[in-house]
């Protein structure tokens, strides 16, 4: 498919609310399939349609290794929080950055596939982080609005 321009901090569509997805159509599976091109090609774990620009509630997520088991959120929700891990964050909408956020350890979310089938996914540790980060993008939430102390260049990161 295609590879999309990702929307970076100071663009105002980051903070707007996205509009939930009634159906399925062509053009909603053709953004999917774009948003993993764009997230794979940009190396990120995760992926939420206002970083490319559109305000629906989809967003993609792949923390595996082999970068081979896409998740895709259809208006997705988190119903069930546990436990806490503090750690290190980015985001492709915020580039070179990195900061410190308390995020829940394992989350249950409910969704829709690309099909527009119910699903539940449940995560723990960074798969829990990454779909808490990309919902919240849903909702006009970046990262550094939840940050403890202060934002780092990635480079000064990676050597402290």
């Amino acid at each position: 498919m295609a590879i999309r321009n990702i929307r970076v901090m100071g663009d105002d569509i980051l903070t707007k609310k996205c509009k939930p997805v009634k159906e399925m159509t062509e053009k909603n599976r053709e953004l999917v399939q774009d948003m993993l091109d764009t997230m794979y090609e940009a190396d990120g774990v995760g992926l939420a349609a206002p970083q490319v620009g559109i305000l629906k509630r989809i967003a993609v997520v792949d923390v595996t290794e082999e970068r081979n088991q896409p998740i895709v959120l259809v208006n997705p929700e988190i119903v069930k929080e546990e436990g806490e891990q503090r750690g290190s964050e980015g985001c492709l909408s915020v580039p070179d950055k990195v900061g410190i956020v308390v995020r829940p350890n394992k989350v249950k979310v409910k969704a829709y596939d690309i099909n527009m089938k119910p699903i539940t996914v449940k995560g723990e540790e960074l798969l829990a982080r990454a779909l808490v980060h990309e919902i919240e993008h849903l909702d006009g939430i970046l990262y550094v609005d939840r940050i403890e102390g202060r934002l780092y260049d990635a480079d000064e990161w990676q050597e402290e």
